[in-house]
């Protein structure tokens, strides 16, 4: 295991002819992320879908399927565009996991399915069936349709919701109505279910009561899908699929039964949102490259750019982190910038105007916007160079 301060040697060497910025993904964490998601499947049945979201990058998401091997079985995707773009490239099992209600979009849906695809997409209300059903009328084709099951956690009721806000069913009577519905639209096909515990698998184990608060959603959510999934099954709508899970709670939905695959995405790089997550012996595998340029006072450089903030309610943990070397933070007046970011040293710490400073973003895929491309690294040296969506001419988001 590599030590902080090997790390940024490594780097250094490796990119030391690189210009800057530059974004770099170590192959060898990645590789070793992938084994450690991948090892709770083993011998259980269910496959591994790859949430596309989080990587943004064919070669990445190349590279984690061939690590994950036979378990890695489909894609799943973020909008019908990039949707699209998977289907375009040969792809045959994705899901695109929101919904959509514009024409366009459901004609992209539409055609990934009339090319031999198998391009699913999520829906949560009947409002969203009559734009896809009328795409796949107008290419003779089917679109398999997956439900959206809210397993948000709700003690008191509607009066507390932990959890995203996504779909509004809830209880299996009203999946299987909808179902039905599904069933009796032409054009459509009823494939199954997706219900993400984000209370469980997104979010970070800061505390006593968040811990607390997984421990008793766990079982409430298995119990939901369990009843959800029981009930189809008795209205002679099993679902084939069964979607759920993601980076921190992979191995707790690995044992579930309901469960036919699960998701993963930003774990395989390792963004800083999961130093806090229990069980999870992962690795950083993506950063970012900044120049030191100026030295304002004897304790603070400055670095050229940085102000690669991640999505989300607003606060210092979307903020991305000077990782190497250590003993660098950023200050609270500046934050990271657009043109400048000024890191404070901790005594010992010794930097030169030119060195690269390597930060780590708090989300695995939202640094790809930023990027043409990531500089593939293994051991001491440059291995490669991988397009981005970015650097493909891709905007899948805008």
């Amino acid at each position: 295991m590599w030590t902080a301060g090997d790390l940024w040697r490594r780097y250094r060497k490796a990119t030391g002819r690189e210009p800057l910025p530059l974004a770099l993904v170590d192959l060898d964490a990645l590789e070793h992320n992938v084994a450690e998601l991948v090892r709770p499947l083993r011998g259980t049945g269910k496959t591994l879908r790859i949430a596309t979201k989080s990587l943004r990058c064919p070669d990445l998401v190349q590279r984690v399927r061939d690590a994950a091997g036979d378990v890695a079985q489909g894609l799943m995707t973020y909008t019908a565009a990039e949707t699209a773009f998977w289907a375009a490239r040969g792809e045959p099992d994705l899901l695109l996991a929101y919904p959509t209600a514009r024409a366009d979009e459901a004609a992209l849906l539409a055609d990934a399915n009339a090319s031999g695809a198998t391009a699913a997409v999520v829906v949560d209300s009947a409002e969203q069936l009559d734009v896809l059903a009328s795409a796949a009328r107008a290419r003779r084709t089917r679109v398999p349709v997956v439900l959206d099951v809210d397993v948000s956690y709700r003690p008191l009721g509607a009066l507390v919701h932990l959890g995203v806000r996504r779909s509004p069913l809830r209880g299996a009577r009203d999946v299987v109505a909808l179902a039905r519905q599904v069933t009796a639209t032409g054009g459509l096909t009823f494939r199954g279910l997706l219900a993400y515990e984000a209370q469980i698998a997104g979010v970070a184990d800061t505390g006593a009561g968040v811990h607390l608060m997984k421990a008793l959603s766990s079982p409430d959510v298995a119990r939901a899908r369990a009843a959800v999934s029981r009930a189809l099954g008795d209205a002679g709508l099993a679902p084939t699929l069964f979607n759920g899970g993601g980076t921190g709670s992979l191995a707790a939905c690995a044992r579930e039964p309901a469960l036919t695959e699960v998701t993963a995405g930003s774990g395989f790089l390792d963004s800083h949102l999961f130093d806090g997550y229990r069980g999870l012996a992962l690795r950083p595998a993506a950063y970012f490259a900044l120049q030191v340029v100026r030295r304002p006072a004897p304790r603070i450089v400055t670095c050229h750019g940085g102000g690669y903030v991640a999505s989300g309610a607003a606060g210092v943990d979307r903020l991305p982190r000077p990782a190497l070397p250590e003993g660098l933070s950023l200050l609270g007046l500046e934050g990271a910038g657009e043109v400048q970011t000024p890191l404070a040293l901790a005594q010992g710490v010794e930097i030169a105007l030119g060195d690269p400073i390597f930060f780590r973003h708090a989300k695995a895929g939202e640094l790809a916007e930023h990027f043409a491309e990531y500089t593939l690294v293994r051991g001491e040296r440059a291995e490669g160079r991988a397009l981005t969506y970015r650097g493909l001419g891709k905007c899948f988001l805008g």
